[in-house]
């Protein structure tokens, strides 16, 4: 039979949280990413100069970007500004 001790509970508590914060931090992340190809289509589909560089560079720049947010275990603001900057960059190249 198995123990049940108010140790043991207490140490799986812990990994329970350190997961569910792990995939919350995936969650983002892959959110982010998603954004950043989904602009970069735009790019590639809409953009009347540079369309295949500008959704390449924006691209690889994203990831990076959403990289480092991710180590840091910040509050994802540098890649929401780097997807925003790169959405107004793609918005006016296909006006």
């Amino acid at each position: 039979m198995a123990e049940h001790s108010s140790d043991n509970h207490a140490h799986g508590m812990e990994e329970h949280t350190s997961t569910y914060e792990g995939f919350i931090k995936g969650s983002v992340a892959l959110s982010l990413i998603c954004g950043f190809v989904l602009v970069a289509l735009c790019s590639f589909a809409f953009a009347h100069t540079l369309n295949v560089f500008t959704g390449f560079a924006g691209l690889i720049v994203g990831i990076i970007v959403v990289l480092i947010d991710a180590r840091t275990g910040g509050k994802w603001l540098l890649s929401l500004g780097a997807l925003v900057l790169f959405g107004l960059i793609t918005a006016v190249n296909v006006s």
